[in-house]
């Protein structure tokens, strides 16, 4: 499926959090959401980019955003990423790839010369009407929270 561009409605859907509470996109209307997807659990990249967002988490919450992380990790790994790292955020476990699906974030990808299927690091700033305000599609960890806040301050 093609990726939601900014404008368009951001698709709903349900998924389990790190906590095992269902957790759907529409009920969080009337306030900003960062959704970033990434690939793995305690993985040197997806630990920077986490813990990025972690430390800027008070920016986040003066923003009114709420921000949830998606991988098709289990409900457990994200338990235990999130109890290690200490963060203050969602992760949503999306074991079929549904929902990365649904966001145009699973496909192909390349590493040491060998092709397999993953989440592609991509992030959806839904503003609080539920429509997609920005995507940064190839996120760079690094840095990417400092992106994310930039960005909300035009929501």
């Amino acid at each position: 499926m093609d990726k939601p561009r900014p404008g368009d409605l951001a698709p709903d859907f349900e998924l389990p959090s790190d906590a095992g509470q269902a957790v759907r996109l529409s009920s969080l209307r009337g306030f900003p959401v960062v959704l970033y997807f990434y690939p793995k659990d305690d993985t040197p990249g997806c630990t920077t980019e986490a813990c990025g967002i972690r430390d800027d988490y008070a920016a986040f919450e003066t923003a009114r955003a709420v921000v949830l992380g998606v991988s098709p990790d289990t409900i457990a790994s994200h338990a235990a990423f999130k109890a290690k790292f200490n963060l203050p955020f969602v992760l949503l476990a999306d074991l079929h790839h549904t929902v990365c699906d649904l966001y145009g974030v699973w496909g192909k990808k390349l590493f040491m010369g060998k092709e397999y299927l993953g989440v592609h690091r991509t992030t959806f700033v839904i503003g609080p009407d539920g429509k997609v305000q920005h995507v940064f599609d190839n996120v760079r960890p690094d840095g990417h929270s400092a992106e994310l806040l930039q960005a909300l301050g035009s929501v």
